[in-house]
């Protein structure tokens, strides 16, 4: 394996020696922490440099009774003359002593005279490097001392040897640090496992990064656990309880929280700390480690954490609970197996996460809490799984949202609060409908406006109307959803419900926004200004996905990318995972209609690739990435189409099936498969004909035209395929440059005359639209046409394999022989996008591995050229 992180600690060593060798002795004290690799560093260092030098190396043993002169026992064997049996008589140390110096003096040859972990050496061997070391300036001797600079603290013998030593100048010291995130992904090469979890698992300390890794992430590798548990043996029992109780505690702990818990033990956290177990830090003590912390948890049995966390829960609570102390509360009183005391501090910790935007914290409290709430009264446990689900909703885990709700429902039947019941109910159709459950959510919405309408007016038939309409708005049923929009706005008015009133301003504005009526962005801007007011964050968030997707829904591409933007910061900030990922999704989408394709194949990734996300984002996200590969010629396109459409067909909504089968009709359009155009553009036809949707009456319209077919589109169609089809290719070109859509421009375009065509091959070979470009000049040449552009232009001369700009980055780092992790550290995109664009560079170079693919750049000579033109598109 490499030695990571060490070439300037090697270099300086290697200085020390040319030192040595020119007759200028000198001393090099390498030090780090249990773990930190000094011996495969001085090993590394004896491979090569020590070839050509007398090399003597003695190890000092971790003993209760250190041998006298143990080190000395190893390097007199490795020497000639009386070394061995003086050490074996009664001979005076002093002579024992002078025989070694005289033995390095008359070598032939220069030494390198190793003695390892001094920190563990007897007086005898201390009082042997002193006398040593005084002596060896005008020898050709390189003397290097390793130890543990974690276990000398300031009454340990070595310390005052280390004193004397700095007195000397042919001292050289090295400090052999941990690894940086950037080493850790490097061993980590190819794994499956993230560097910042690993990095902060094991502080970037070797031994620990390299057992984990050859553990393959099955728990604590039993040769750490092995490590850490055999240094904590030799505490006391004063300091084995201190580290015991810290490991149930955290892996840090603050001042406040050591004096309430560990108050007037302070012997047994000096003594931890003397031992590298603990460490300083700058509000308290922390585990030098993470597995340091688990190796030592796991020894706990059942009896012991649970003694253990009853007695931190008792003294927090004695001290007073301070703020903060909620969650340790809770975790001591889960660990102590208290469930009362996890209901009333597990819930507290929920709400203070939840008002302060840590939302998928707040989820993982509210989950402890409801572990031990089974002995609740259902109408004591259905508000928990309310307060749950919302929680989880937020983050995006749609499938416990809706299995919190309905269980929240069921607990209010049983309790025979019908008015409850309504509102979860109500509540209920909103992550189905997000998770694509469509069905599901109509139902659950009839079910609780049904109920919620035999009773009084409230503000829970409020709620319930506003869901109803937002149902309504999702299928595009735009009269539908603002009249349930305005009938929710009556009654929250009524009954001064912010949050439902907010909600219904926002589905209303969307309802009509996303048709093309301007009037509805009033109604938007009013709920975000009353979500910000009432500090509803997810609200605030919905707000901006909603703004972002209907401007780009009317290809209104320039204010969706500002409104998503925005959304996206407020959203990271909020920890709104459902929010983000859709606009995440739309902004792929943006993206490719402006042209930026690398970019929509770069955000549509790292959507598909999140391990939980809505079934609406993954649908969008899928259909930027199908589209993108469709006009780059991209490998894969067909196969993030056809999961799309599994996807949407669920949903049986044209917002989720027309993006999809557009997408599916292109491509069928570019392979020459005109009947599947047909079945593609006419599958929801009608549909969007019903919703009177004129940009996907207008597409389906266009690719039926296309396929061949005489087709009577509607006049409110959307103008640029309505131009087109009529003929009025300059027209329909003008439109779509107006709308900052450059491909269908080009699509337009080639529809034209001969310069109108030329211009369009200029803008397909720009994009990397491979296959379109294709097409038209096969179809110029069909028609005569002389003098056509044989290829792309001057930045693509450059690549004649028809690679993009982002897929030159990846030539580039595939020939420099980059791993997929550092190519997504270079890059700053997921491992699993460098994989899908080295296929992509595999496809169209024709090679069959990374290393054939740099064979050919070479051979090419594409890589000096191509990395003047690494600016993506």
């Amino acid at each position: 394996m490499d030695l990571l992180e060490r070439q300037d600690d090697l270099q300086l060593l290697g200085r020390a020696l040319d030192d040595a060798v020119a007759g200028c002795g000198r001393i090099a004290l390498v030090s780090g922490e249990a773990g930190i690799g000094k011996t495969s560093f001085v090993e590394r260092f004896l491979n090569t440099r020590g070839r050509g030098m007398q090399v003597l190396k003695g190890n000092c043993d971790a003993l209760f009774t250190p041998a006298p002169l143990g080190p000395l026992y190893d390097i007199a064997r490795q020497s000639d003359g009386p070394l061995l049996s003086q050490l074996e008589s009664d001979t005076s140390h002093g002579t024992v002593f002078s025989t070694l110096l005289d033995r390095l003096r008359g070598s032939t040859r220069p030494v390198l005279l190793v003695i390892e972990d001094v920190h563990w050496a007897d007086e005898a061997t201390y009082d042997l490097i002193v006398f040593l070391s005084r002596r060896i300036a005008q020898a050709k001797v390189l003397f290097i001392l390793t130890y543990r600079d974690d276990e000398v603290g300031p009454k340990h013998p070595l310390r005052v040897l280390l004193g004397d030593l700095a007195m000397l100048r042919t001292v050289v010291r090295i400090e052999l640090a941990r690894l940086t995130i950037e080493a850790v992904r490097t061993l980590i090469a190819d794994r499956p496992i993230d560097p910042a979890s690993l990095h902060g698992q094991t502080s970037g300390n070797p031994f620990f990064v390299t057992e984990v890794l050859a553990h393959a992430g099955r728990g604590i590798p039993k040769t750490v656990r092995d490590a850490v548990l055999a240094r904590a043996a030799r505490l006391s029992a004063a300091g084995r309880h201190v580290l015991e109780a810290a490991s149930v505690i955290g892996g840090r702990i603050d001042h406040a929280v050591m004096d309430k818990i560990l108050g007037g033990e302070a012997e047994g956290l000096a003594e931890c700390m003397k031992l590298g177990m603990l460490e300083a830090t700058e509000i308290g003590v922390a585990f030098r480690h993470a597995l340091v912390r688990d190796a030592i948890l796991s020894d706990l049995d059942s009896r012991r954490l649970r003694e253990l966390n009853r007695m931190a829960l008792d003294r927090l609570r004695g001290a007073g609970a301070g703020r903060g102390d909620p969650v340790l509360l809770a975790h001591c009183a889960e660990g102590a197996g208290d469930g009362d005391a996890v209901i009333e501090f597990g819930g507290a910790a929920a709400r203070a996460a939840a008002a302060v935007g840590a939302h998928r914290v707040a989820a993982a409290q509210y989950r402890r809490v409801l572990g031990f709430a089974g002995a609740l009264a259902p109408g004591d446990r259905a508000p928990l799984f309310e307060a749950y689900a919302e929680e989880c909703a937020i983050v995006d885990d749609l499938a416990e949202a809706s299995h919190a709700l309905g269980e929240a429902a069921e607990l209010w039947r049983q309790a025979g609060n019908r008015l409850k019941e309504g509102e979860a109910l109500a509540a209920l159709a909103w992550p189905l409908v997000r998770g694509g459950r469509n069905a599901a959510a109509e139902e659950s919405s009839r079910r609780a406006i049904e109920l919620l309408e035999s009773l009084p007016p409230t503000r829970q038939l409020a709620a319930a109307y506003r869901i109803q309409a937002h149902l309504r708005m999702l299928d595009r049923d735009h009269q539908l959803a603002v009249r349930f929009g305005r009938k929710a706005i009556e009654l929250a008015t009524r009954f001064q419900d912010d949050a439902t009133l907010a909600a219904a301003e926002l589905v209303v504005g969307s309802a009509m926004l996303v048709t093309g009526d301007e009037e509805g962005r009033p109604h938007l801007d009013r709920s975000l200004v009353l979500a910000r007011q009432a500090n509803l964050d997810s609200l605030v968030g919905l707000a901006y996905l909603n703004l972002g997707s209907s401007y780009g829904e009317q290809y209104r591409f320039a204010e969706a990318e500002r409104h998503l933007t925005e959304g996206l910061d407020y959203t990271g900030d909020c920890d709104l995972d459902h929010a983000g990922h859709y606009m995440r999704a739309w902004l792929a989408l943006t993206r490719l209609y402006q042209g930026r394709w690398s970019e929509a194949s770069d955000l549509a990734t790292a959507v598909v690739e999140l391990p939980r996300v809505a079934a609406v984002s993954r649908i969008m996200a899928l259909a930027a990435l199908g589209r993108v590969r469709v006009r780059r010629g991209d490998p894969g396109a067909a196969a993030a189409l056809d999961e799309a459409l599994d996807l949407a067909l669920q949903t049986n909504t044209l917002q989720r099936l027309a993006p999809v089968r557009a997408a599916r009709a292109e491509a069928a359009w570019l392979s020459g498969e005109r009947e599947r155009v047909m079945v593609e553009a006419t599958a929801v036809y009608d549909l969007a004909i019903g919703h009177r949707h004129r940009w996907h009456a207008g597409e389906f319209s266009f690719w039926r035209w296309r396929a061949g077919e005489s087709v009577a589109v509607p006049e409110w169609s959307a103008a640029p395929f309505l131009l087109q089809i009529k003929g009025d290719w300059q027209g329909a070109a003008e439109t779509w440059e107006q709308l900052g859509c450059p491909y269908e421009q080009a699509r337009a375009l080639a529809d034209g005359d001969e310069a109108a065509r030329l211009a369009a091959l200029e803008i397909f070979d720009r994009l990397g639209a491979g296959p379109a470009a294709a097409a038209l000049r096969q179809l110029m040449r069909g028609e005569g046409v002389r003098c056509i552009p044989r290829g792309p232009r001057s930045s693509t001369r450059r690549n004649p394999f028809g690679l993009t700009a982002r897929e030159m980055q990846i030539l580039g780092c595939l020939s420099d022989g980059l791993s997929n992790g550092r190519i997504g550290t270079q890059l700053h995109i997921s491992p699993k996008t460098v994989d899908h664009h080295v296929s992509a560079v595999l496809a169209k170079i024709g090679a069959c591995t990374r290393g054939e693919a740099a064979r050919i750049a070479r051979e090419q000579n594409l890589l000096p050229q191509n990395r003047e033109v690494t600016a993506a598109k």
